[in-house]
């Protein structure tokens, strides 16, 4: 069994009307789904993808209105990242954010690949990286009705950083229960600092990266608006994820078991840092339910909900969804 690369993100926003916006008019990602948090169903959960919402491109975000902001820390994920096709797309992506008014920074070096970091309204860490270079798994396909045109589209999710006090702990779970590989390694941007470990797993590449930044002179991460609540890797079908269930459960790791998120199956378990991760399938993806032309248009329930939904559609903010 190898884990394909990332398969989705999912982070915390207190506002899921700016947060659309954002990642919707600014960003130009498609909402491919609008729904709630299976667990807390008075609430939004987001996802925002390429054209379809194919695996590996899904940001996702619940909805916690009294959430207060994230104190950034160790034992977290520390940054995520969308892949854009070239390093000419990160100029356009430059001007825009000057145009707009989007916190960035200035265009860098990271692992041999240019990016552009910059923050959402809420102080979301984020991180264009350019696929010029890049050989792995395959990007998504931006959507055609965006308004950002299609050649500088963000087409996936890249490398994702994990920030932790030790970094032996979680080298050990993604090295020998997951089964990723050491690529390479970089220089840290805080002097006096190690040097960021790059590990892969599938096929490599920006798709299928984790960087993990060790800093003991870091207090833990108090999660909260702006921050990241979990990594999900790709596994391909519901049958391999058994064997992953078995394989994390003869570890002895507490975990969730088997979850059916309806869109994907999922197990859910912390690795020894503390960080949340998620093993999801490929599929059945996010047209089961609803014609792929109008994702996202409104309120989508799986199954088990929709008896409930006129209750639940009644405690929830009306989030205009509709095209400009």
């Amino acid at each position: 069994m190898e884990l394909k690369g990332i398969h989705h993100i999912s982070a915390i926003t207190a506002k899921a009307g700016k947060n659309y916006d954002f990642y919707t008019k600014v960003l130009g990602m498609r909402l491919i789904k609008k729904t709630v948090n299976q667990d807390d169903t008075s609430v939004y959960h987001l996802f925002y993808g390429d054209e379809k919402g194919n695996a590996g491109t899904e940001l996702t975000f619940f909805e916690i209105p009294m959430a207060g902001r994230n104190h950034d820390g160790a034992n977290s994920i520390s940054e995520i990242s969308l892949r854009v096709k070239n390093d000419e797309a990160l100029n356009y992506w430059k001007n825009r954010f000057e145009k707009i008014n989007v916190v960035h920074e200035e265009p860098s070096d990271r692992f041999g690949r240019l990016s552009l970091a910059f923050k959402d309204d809420e102080g979301q860490r984020l991180l264009l990286v350019s696929d010029e270079t890049n050989t792995g798994v395959s990007a998504g396909v931006p959507w055609d009705k965006s308004p950002i045109p299609n050649e500088y589209g963000i087409t996936g999710l890249g490398p994702v950083r994990l920030t932790v006090r030790t970094k032996e702990l979680t080298e050990e779970v993604i090295t020998e229960l997951l089964g990723f590989r050491k690529k390479g390694e970089y220089p840290s941007f805080q002097p006096g600092q190690p040097d960021v470990v790059v590990y892969e797993t599938g096929e490599g590449g920006t798709g299928a990266e984790l960087h993990i930044e060790e800093r003991k002179d870091l207090a833990p991460e108090r999660l909260g608006r702006g921050g990241v609540h979990h990594v999900a890797f790709r596994v391909h079908d519901e049958e391999e994820l058994k064997k992953w269930i078995e394989k994390v459960q003869n570890a002895q790791f507490p975990n969730s078991g088997f979850v059916d998120r309806f869109y994907f199956k999922s197990l859910y378990f912390r690795e020894l840092n503390g960080i949340l991760f998620e093993l999801a399938t490929d599929g059945p993806g996010f047209a089961t339910d609803e014609d792929l032309e109008h994702l996202g248009e409104s309120l989508a329930l799986p199954p088990f909900l929709e008896p409930k939904r006129q209750e639940i559609e009644a405690r929830l903010k009306p989030l205009d969804t509709k095209l400009t």
